[in-house]
């Protein structure tokens, strides 16, 4: 089988995603198993190779093509976008911003060309991409947006437990509405969870729907969403030969989940997915009250190309001071690795 060059965009320079890159491809075994592009800018790379005392080397080049994919060199696609004096960690900025959403462009255009066969994204400020001019709420959003795709959702992924959501990143209030007038919306999503699954090598995965209201509404005391929306859907599914179950009462479903009783999670709103998922992977040192521990993945299911992500935001409260974990950009890589290699089969 033919080696799969993952691309790697650089995220916000503002925040972690140089360093998490380096700490990376520090790794040997990545280079064993792809070749990994970095998309990004030399001169943040640079000071993160300075000040994690990394003995790396950069190797810019025009094409993926033209990858050396040697241990201890990165090779890097430069956009030249963010020179000396131009960013500060820590800060939202718009050269950023604009830097971040051009390397996801390039990405896009590259992966849908089959030149890399798989993106990892660094993560980006959002803050930063709409002062930029660029008006979308997430990567989702804009991997959508620029090929296409209609029908697609985010799913996290951590080492006891998998979650797809209905919605993302939109209020609590909207969350509420989308459910309970689109239960097409709620189909959607079971349908890319079997997607998803297939795609990290589970043929008839076992799906649990979380309930949106306390108790699933027990019978629409708490509210109507259960009974107009969420039980037809799964329904639906279930009459298409899907193996799906609930609604379950969303403070058991994903207890339940990491036992191994079910193989995903649907959760109906952005937090109802996080939490649980941000609990399973992240670990916090309560004398210092820094993470210790950042695992987990987010990857993008439905769309044509393959990505995957950290399951962190940019952390400018410790970017350019070395501490940041690099453990969600090594999974993010080999998860982007193992959905390559099973899209070919």
């Amino acid at each position: 089988m033919q080696e799969k060059i993952i691309g790697i965009t650089m995220g916000d320079a503002s925040g972690v995603g140089p360093e998490i890159i380096v700490k990376a491809l520090s790794d040997a075994q990545i280079y064993d198993r792809c070749k990994p592009v970095v998309f990004g800018d030399r001169k943040p790379l640079l000071d993160a190779i300075h000040f994690t005392d990394s003995s790396l080397k950069l190797n810019v080049i025009e094409q993926p093509e033209d990858a050396l994919s040697r241990f201890g060199v990165i090779d890097l696609i430069d956009f030249g976008i963010i020179t000396a004096g131009k960013w500060q960690y820590k800060k939202v900025c718009k050269i950023s911003g604009e830097a971040s959403f051009q390397y996801i462009l390039k990405s896009i255009e590259m992966a849908l060309d089959n030149r890399i066969q798989a993106v990892v994204t660094g993560p980006i400020n959002k803050e930063s991409i709409n002062l930029a001019g660029h008006h979308f709420s997430g990567h989702t959003e804009i991997f959508a947006h620029y090929t296409g795709c209609h029908e697609y959702a985010m799913m996290l992924i951590s080492q006891s437990l998998k979650v797809i959501h209905v919605t993302t990143h939109v209020s609590l209030r909207q969350a509420c509405d989308i459910i309970l007038r689109n239960p097409n919306r709620i189909e959607s999503t079971i349908r890319l969870a079997k997607l998803g699954m297939k795609q990290l090598g589970v043929d008839s995965p076992r799906i649990a729907v979380a309930g949106l209201n306390p108790h699933s509404s027990e019978n629409e005391l708490f509210g109507k969403e259960e009974t107009e929306s969420i039980i037809p859907a799964i329904t639906n599914c279930f009459n298409q030969g899907i193996d799906v179950t609930g609604p379950i009462p969303p403070d058991t479903v994903f207890v339940k989940a990491s036992a191994g009783l079910y193989d995903i999670v649907v959760a109906m709103y952005h937090d109802q997915g996080h939490i649980p998922i941000k609990l399973s992977g992240f670990r916090i040192d309560p004398e210092t009250g820094q993470y210790t521990t950042m695992s987990g993945v987010n990857t993008s299911i439905g769309l044509p190309v393959i990505r995957t992500s950290v399951d962190h935001g940019t952390a400018f409260d410790i970017a350019g001071e070395g501490r940041a974990s690099c453990n969600s950009m090594v999974e993010a890589i080999e998860m982007a690795l193992l959905m390559a290699k099973n899209k070919d089969n």
